[in-house]
């Protein structure tokens, strides 16, 4: 895996509020660097959204990290699930230690978890699959390009993986992650979702 999976600064990647680089775990002090040209006139304005710009790491989540996570899990769970309690730190560990799932971090420069995404890949008999989960990004930092980065890095891991396809769901109401899908390139599928509760 290469250190930085990230965009060029001549991409229109580039065009968001957030500078994101990609570092795998262990590798924390290579981060790239680089910095995303902005203005002010880019970002969202009200609805408590922070009025500067953020400097975000995306990075993979290691055994070290649980502690961080499980922290930053309490305030970022209830902005997605109401019915969903946070995990314990004994779940985040056996989470992290899953060999299926890769856990990745949107950190700030101040080393806040601001984002987190999950995906988790396994193979089945028509090939190996991803699907991605629990995609949150702060309240307060909504906006900014975080979830689209946090998205693209699963893609690159789930594409390094030899992935077939990566799949998830986003529940109608939330305009905004569904727009994000399909500006990132996910087609909504004609297929009926299924849960049986245990």
């Amino acid at each position: 895996m290469p250190a930085c999976s990230i965009p060029s600064r001549s991409s229109t990647a580039w065009n968001t509020a957030c500078c994101v680089t990609f570092v795998p775990p262990g590798t924390a002090s290579r981060a790239c660097g680089l910095e995303a040209d902005v203005s002010s006139d880019q970002l969202p304005s009200g609805g408590g959204v922070r009025s500067a710009a953020v400097a975000v790491t995306i990075t993979i989540a290691g055994p070290d990290d649980a502690e961080r996570l499980a922290e930053a899990l309490v305030s970022l769970v209830p902005q997605l699930s109401r019915s969903n309690p946070p995990p314990s730190l004994e779940a985040v560990r056996a989470m992290l230690a899953h060999e299926a799932i890769t856990q990745f971090l949107a950190v700030d420069e101040d080393g806040t978890i601001v984002g987190v995404a999950t995906l988790a890949v396994f193979p089945i008999p028509t090939g190996k699959r991803a699907w991605i989960e629990d995609v949150i990004v702060d309240q307060a930092v909504s906006g900014q390009g975080i979830g689209r980065r946090l998205t693209e890095a699963m893609l690159d891991r789930a594409r390094e993986l030899g992935c077939v396809t990566v799949d998830l769901t986003s529940r109608p109401s939330r305009e905004a992650a569904n727009a994000l899908y399909q500006k990132v390139g996910f087609q909504k599928r004609e297929t009926n979702v299924y849960r049986y509760e245990l």
